[in-house]
């Protein structure tokens, strides 16, 4: 096998609990390099857990997590479970950019700094290299004119396009999104909605935990529908939006796709 077939993220029965609670059943995920995969679910079905437990953000009780066919080396049993290794989850995360509903930009530094904070402090790149770097990111993303503005003095889908291009600044071997445009009206939304189309169209590997069925439909590979903890249904979107299988696929979109 290749590096090219070598899944970026692959998840193994991943089991995640909060004390008595528990969240994952059992989970396996596949995201492919150069594939963006959507999960979508109603809330509390898991969604946004395993996309944390995928970046290491939050500790599993049972399973395998592997990046580019690297297993995550674990130390302990069940709910004293945690990585091994530090330098191994450090490299990890450094090499998958999170892009969260609320775009935790730092307010005191500029949308520039943002962008650049991370590849200059945690990476050690040179600065002025990364400066060219985030002002091209932010220029994609199409507000180029906003580097010297604070997150304040911005809308929110632009906020949005900003933690997007600081995502895309670090270079990553893929993007992660938890729900990113939940916290925006529709007109804000579809700012957001174009550029995650655009980087898909690039053939970024990308995992995309979204309400929007739209999205997931006209961006993805692969959608897994996750339900209580387990994984319902699975498969290309035109399988999955086009002809449910299961009950419970049936419901859930006739309750979120419109007429």
């Amino acid at each position: 096998m290749n590096d090219g077939q070598v899944p970026v993220i692959e998840i193994r029965d991943l089991h995640k609990s909060y004390g008595s609670l528990e969240v994952l059943k059992g989970v396996d995920m596949v995201a492919p390099r150069g594939h963006v995969v959507s999960l979508i679910g109603s809330s509390g079905s898991g969604k946004s857990t395993l996309l944390r437990c995928a970046n290491l953000l939050e500790d599993s009780q049972q399973g395998e997590i592997l990046f580019e066919g690297e297993p995550i080396a674990w130390r302990g049993t069940g709910l004293g479970r945690h990585p091994s290794d530090r330098e191994q989850v450090t490299r990890i995360r450094t090499n998958l950019s999170m892009v969260f509903q609320q775009f935790n930009l730092w307010a005191h530094m500029t949308i520039l700094q943002n962008v650049m904070e991370a590849p200059v402090t945690v990476l050690g790149r040179d600065r002025a290299e990364v400066e060219e770097k985030a002002r091209g990111y932010l220029a994609k993303v199409g507000i180029g004119d906003k580097c010297e503005a604070y997150p304040a003095q911005l809308s929110g889908g632009q906020q949005q396009r900003a933690a997007i291009a600081r995502a895309l600044c670090m270079e990553p071997r893929a993007l992660l999104f938890d729900e990113p445009t939940s916290a925006l009206d529709p007109e804000l939304e579809q700012e957001v909605v174009k550029v995650i189309k655009d980087l898909a169209a690039e053939g970024r590997t990308m995992i995309i935990v979204t309400h929007d069925m739209r999205l997931a439909n006209d961006v993805s590979e692969h959608v897994v529908f996750l339900h209580q903890g387990k994984v319902e249904e699975e498969g290309p979107p035109a399988e999955l939006f086009g002809s449910p299988k299961t009950d419970r696929l049936r419901q859930f979109l006739s309750a979120t796709v419109p007429a």
